[in-house]
């Protein structure tokens, strides 16, 4: 029996191996440089969708910020948790919903990547994140998120489709697909556990569901916000975004308490 469970929870602990290929010390690089060009004096950071910790750890490596690392996942934060107790440096874990950020303090950078922000399926939620993340920003303070475009789903879709690994008692397999009409991209995992034998002892499915966002849209939404938008980079790259790019990392600049 097929039983359905909620994004990242069975998939936690698959959550590396899906990301496997992913170079984490370059896209804290990137960050970096970002912050560095826009923000140089920053120091209190707070990550948001931080999955396993990965991007968090990397980013420590540079002895430059005071990191406070959440994920709206408690499955995923836990990893994370127990990464973060054998790290050199010290990282604050949280788990935290981004669309009701109930914090006290404030922050210079507030970032997240790898198309969080496409797990937002309208224009009311999005705001409400803009929203959330400018109460906890301090004047001055940077909001960095990317996400990725209809023309990123038209490329990626036939090579996510059929996806699988294991780790392991755990195997994956991904199918995609992707809604041009309605402009949203599925992916749907098959998550199976196995016991030492091989056979499967449980069988999970989890619908990943992401609205893919034009760079238009998303600057008439941020335009409708006190934000100001220093940037909107094209890939890895500080070089303007356009309409035929597959990812966008915005910088937006909170400039007043709210």
């Amino acid at each position: 029996m097929n039983h359905q469970a909620e994004p990242y929870t069975k998939l936690a602990p698959l959550y590396d191996t899906l990301m496997q290929d992913v170079d984490y010390e370059s896209w804290a690089d990137y960050l970096d440089e970002i912050i560095q060009t826009h923000h140089p004096d920053a120091y209190a950071v707070l990550e948001l969708a931080c999955g396993t910790g990965n991007l968090a750890l990397s980013l420590s490596e540079l002895e430059t910020y005071r990191i406070t690392a959440s994920d709206g996942s408690p499955e995923m934060m836990n990893i994370a948790a127990q990464r973060f107790e054998a790290a050199d440096d010290f990282i604050r874990p949280l788990v935290l919903n981004f669309l009701t950020l109930n914090l006290d303090e404030r922050f210079d950078v507030i970032f997240t990547l790898f198309d969080s922000v496409n797990y937002l399926h309208s224009d009311q939620d999005i705001q409400r994140f803009l929203d959330q993340t400018l109460r906890v920003l301090k004047p001055g303070g940077l909001l960095i998120f990317d996400f990725s475009t209809p023309k990123n789903s038209l490329e990626s879709v036939d090579y996510l489709n059929n996806d699988y690994g294991t780790s392991g008692l755990l195997r994956f397999q991904r199918s995609s697909r992707y809604d041009t009409k309605e402009g949203y991209h599925y992916n749907e995992f098959i998550i199976e556990e196995l016991n030492d034998e091989g056979s499967i002892t449980g069988t999970f499915s989890e619908v990943h569901r992401q609205k893919a966002y034009t760079l238009e849209h998303m600057l008439s939404i941020v335009e409708q916000t006190p934000y100001h938008r220093l940037a909107s980079y094209e890939d890895f790259e500080l070089e303007p975004a356009t309409e035929h790019s597959t990812r966008v990392t915005m910088v937006l600049q909170c400039q007043t308490l709210p």
